[in-house]
């Protein structure tokens, strides 16, 4: 069995239709489809060039999850993250756990600091429903521009997702994007570089966070992922080995470069299973009901 454990409505083209065949090319059974809502001021203007916020709310309004898990419940587990900065925030997500069956919290992409007081209330309502969070994390970049933001940024680096896994032991964490996977290195991190490339060196914060908290979880998906693992290919086999119960495979796009790569390391069947749908289904069991 295959999960794509990160993966969004209507992105990069796909449609409804286009994303069914597309997981049946790939052999992908079942996907976690999420939503990002924020504000207009808070994503970058390409994203309504390949995202067609159907509905409003942010380039992955919860709206067209619904819509497509409800086709297909069969091949979507549903994700939904409301902006924990908002009053009634936990009361929407709770709402969409226990009607329409709500299964995963994510994904975060806010330009707000992921220790902040509203966004640990949430991750602690999502521990009692034993919700994975799925955190996107990127530190600040220029846009060249005044407006809509002279920059991006999401989450507030590193240390603020440590003080979240202090924060909120119970619940289960997973780190993904550049300003989190560029830490799997302990040398030769720049903030202004989300994909550094050459050896992984030992000291990597994304390992001592793995050793260290058992409530974190590593997503692979998109570039930040692949790059990742695939820099130092050595490197890559050994933390995949190390770490095979802690990471879940995802794509965060449409192709098959994540499933490839990781087909090429020949990593044991056992392992290689917990990778692409095991550990997923430790996190969101099939067949569990709210």
């Amino acid at each position: 069995m295959i999960i794509d454990a990160h993966n969004h409505p209507e992105y990069q083209g796909q449609d409804f239709v286009h994303a069914i065949q597309n997981m049946d090319r790939y052999g992908i059974d079942m996907t976690w489809l999420l939503s990002w809502e924020c504000p207009p001021d808070e994503y970058e203007p390409r994203y309504r060039g390949v995202m067609p916020m159907v509905g409003g709310n942010g380039p992955a309004p919860f709206a067209r999850c619904l819509a497509w898990a409800e086709r297909a419940p069969d091949r979507f587990i549903l994700g939904y993250c409301p902006d924990p900065r908002q009053p009634d925030a936990v009361d929407r997500l709770q709402a969409a756990v226990k009607v329409l069956g709500v299964r995963v919290c994510g994904e975060l992409k806010l330009r707000m600091m992921y220790d902040n007081p509203d966004a640990l209330r949430l991750f602690r309502y999502c521990a009692t429903e034993k919700l994975p969070v799925v955190l996107h994390l990127d530190y600040e970049y220029e846009t060249g521009q005044t407006y809509p933001r002279p920059s991006w940024w999401y989450g507030g680096g590193i240390e603020a997702l440590e003080r979240a896994l202090k924060a909120c032991p119970d619940t289960m964490f997973l780190g993904h994007a550049p300003g989190f996977w560029t830490h799997i290195s302990g040398t030769g991190v720049d903030s202004t570089d989300p994909y550094p490339t050459g050896p992984v060196t030992p000291g990597g914060q994304v390992v001592r966070m793995l050793r260290t908290y058992p409530n974190l979880y590593g997503d692979i998906s998109a570039q930040s992922g692949l790059n990742a693992l695939s820099r130092d290919p050595g490197f890559g086999r050994e933390f995949l080995d190390e770490f095979q119960d802690r990471l879940l495979f995802a794509r965060d796009d449409y192709d098959n470069a994540h499933q490839e790569f990781l087909r090429t390391l020949d990593l044991p069947p056992a392992q290689l299973s917990k990778i692409l749908s095991g550990n997923a289904l430790r996190l969101v069991p099939l067949g569990r009901t709210q």
